[in-house]
């Protein structure tokens, strides 16, 4: 009778360390529409940003959604030669059709309003030198007609689109100022057409539709030129070098002295947080800016 016992006990619960390995096999929190996975009081695994935004969540304010990978995924990509945990794929692609639910639009839609992304890096601590944000990540040569087509503005699809290139070059593919370059080269580019097509010397808010177009295709040239690649046009293709590139920053030199100096060890690594994208540039009825739930200066409802 012992021996059946201690089998049934044996068998209705798992070891710790079993317990803990299955816990960490949830790499993707998400959040939005007043839930979230995580909490505010989650920032080691979530980082500042990811913590954050889930708490926001949480108490009902109307966070975009989104979802966090975890700092747990960055640890496994330096300790396992860059690669990723085998899970990891299918577990963002569960969180953006959880944001594709909530938004009501397709990740890579090419005949409706595409659900775009914003990919952010976020660490437990606030940490110089990481990776900028990414903007409009989604866009390729078809989204943006969808784009155009769902805002009804074409100009701004088509800004959107460029300022993309201009991000994701410049951040997960590299293209920047070149030693004894004086500017950046996508701004050189800029620079140059308003010389081309414009008498006057003008701003970009005087830039057309067609004007940025024009850009789109220099810079996808510049791109090529500078890189050997062509710039990504799968919408999934983009999302995981926007995710690799933030993993990346964690051991740039800029981060890796910060480190150093203020004592954050390195084993914490970043966060990565995807949430989708809202605009404050559409139109006329279109604006961004500031909210607080708090007087900032002394704390007040």
């Amino acid at each position: 009778m012992a021996k059946k016992t201690t089998a049934k006990k044996s068998a209705g619960k798992k070891p710790a360390s079993k317990q803990r390995a299955a816990k960490a096999l949830k790499y993707v929190y998400n959040w939005g529409a007043g839930k979230a996975d995580g909490n505010g009081g989650m920032k080691p695994l979530l980082g500042g940003k990811g913590a954050n935004l889930a708490e926001m969540s949480r108490i009902g304010l109307p966070v975009p959604p989104g979802f966090t990978i975890t700092t747990e995924v960055c640890t496994y990509y330096y300790a396992n030669k860059r690669t990723y945990p085998a899970s990891l794929q299918a577990q963002m692609k569960a969180g953006i059709a959880r944001m594709e639910a909530i938004m009501g639009c397709k990740f890579g839609d090419a005949n409706a309003m595409p659900l775009l992304v914003a990919v952010r890096s976020g660490a437990r601590d606030s940490m110089p030198g990481m990776m900028d944000t990414i903007l409009n990540l989604g866009l390729n040569d078809t989204t943006v007609i969808a784009l155009a087509n769902a805002t009804r503005n074409e100009r701004f699809a088509w800004d959107c689109y460029r300022r993309f290139i201009q991000m994701y070059g410049d951040v997960v593919m590299g293209v920047q100022k070149r030693e004894g370059e004086d500017h950046d080269p996508f701004e050189n580019l800029i620079e140059q057409l308003k010389h081309d097509h414009h008498e006057e010397q003008v701003d970009d808010a005087h830039l057309t539709a067609d004007d940025y177009k024009e850009l789109v295709a220099r810079f996808k040239a510049l791109v090529k030129e500078r890189t050997g690649k062509s710039f990504p046009n799968d919408p999934w293709e983009q999302l995981q070098g926007a995710a690799g590139a933030v993993f990346g920053s964690w051991m740039n030199d800029r981060a890796i002295v910060y480190r150093r100096k203020y004592n954050i060890p390195t084993e914490w690594g970043t966060a990565v947080n995807v949430q989708a994208m809202v605009y404050g540039n559409t139109g006329d009825t279109s604006g961004s800016g500031v909210a607080f739930t708090r007087n900032p200066a002394n704390g007040t409802n």
